[in-house]
């Protein structure tokens, strides 16, 4: 069948599937689940409110994180967006050439490249992130004020275990 499967389909072909195993199916269903919804969301807002300001969602979080952190390294900004440092070099210059970030070296440190937001780029995230804000507030619509805080604690919790678990992993070997 051509297209996207619905999330009651894909869980049935799930349990069809996989069902002879002993498997923790509500663990798989919480962090397929929060896959899917972020997909839909990050597509959502996408097509809405970034398309409208011409950005990628990658391009967004570099501003939103340059925002906030500001002024940042680079190695930071994809450290806080989950993102190559390839990826952020490329959206970076793109960024640059529209005039909304500043990259300069350190002047301690030659190796670190810092990035600022220009008034351009501060001036756009004052008005983008309203608009922003009222798309979130479209995708959980249909949650109560409740269930938006039982579902970001429940997401804190997650992120946490995965931050205490990776602190005690060794680093990955070396490709090279």
């Amino acid at each position: 069948m051509a297209g996207q499967h619905t999330l009651s389909e894909t869980e049935s072909a799930v349990r069809g599937r996989l069902g002879d195993l002993e498997l923790d199916f509500e663990a798989m269903s919480v962090v397929s689940n929060l896959f899917r919804a972020a997909n839909a969301v990050r597509n959502h807002l996408e097509r809405t409110v970034l398309a409208r300001s011409d950005l990628t969602w990658t391009a967004f979080v570099v501003l939103w994180v340059t925002w906030i952190w500001e002024p940042i390294e680079t190695r930071q900004i994809a450290a806080e967006g989950g993102f190559s440092k390839a990826t952020l070099s490329g959206v970076m210059t793109t960024l640059e050439k529209r005039g909304l970030i500043t990259r300069e070296r350190d002047t301690t440190d030659g190796r670190l490249v810092i990035v600022n937001l220009t008034p351009a780029g501060r001036k756009l995230m004052k008005r983008l992130f309203p608009e922003f804000n009222a798309q979130e507030r479209q995708v959980t619509q249909h949650l109560g004020n409740r269930e938006k805080q039982a579902a970001a604690q429940a997401l804190r919790e997650m992120i946490r275990g995965v931050e205490r678990e990776d602190a005690t992993q060794p680093p990955p070997p070396m490709r090279g």
